[in-house]
């Protein structure tokens, strides 16, 4: 027993009997690469050259958290004063660039400034009686 720490006296313990890693993936360990990971050798699909990210960058906001920008004061005191100012909510200042249309919007009108919509979005808001406004 604790003469050969329990790794047996004939097969003995070798350093790295089959290879260190991943080794032999496509030669000796093939049957374990190709039945647990299928597809893990070769290439896929396009490459693209010098991606930048600042093309696909573009933050969304649901309608649902919409008032959370303004402050709740703002938002009663639009409520109650059916005449006043209606509140613009500018969307690209706190860091978002689409509004989405998740949740429901409170009856009340307001100007929403986005350089996106999506389709039920704008739907809801004007829904509400208030506006959508495209920035560049």
């Amino acid at each position: 027993g604790h003469v050969s720490a329990g790794h047996g006296r004939i097969g003995k313990h070798r350093c790295h009997p089959g290879g260190r890693g991943n080794a032999g993936g496509q030669h000796h360990h093939r049957i374990l690469f190709d039945k647990y990971h299928p597809g893990y050798f070769g290439k896929m699909g396009m490459r693209h050259f010098h991606h930048t990210k600042n093309k696909d960058f573009c933050p969304t906001i649901n309608l649902d958290i919409l008032w959370n920008l303004v402050s709740e004061q703002q938002r009663t005191s639009a409520a109650k004063s059916k005449s006043a100012k209606v509140p613009v909510i500018d969307v690209t200042k706190a860091g978002y660039f689409k509004v989405l249309g998740k949740g429901k919007l409170p009856a009340q009108p307001v100007i929403v400034k986005a350089k996106f919509f999506s389709r039920r979005a704008e739907e809801k808001i004007k829904g509400v009686g208030g506006a959508c406004v495209l920035t560049a």
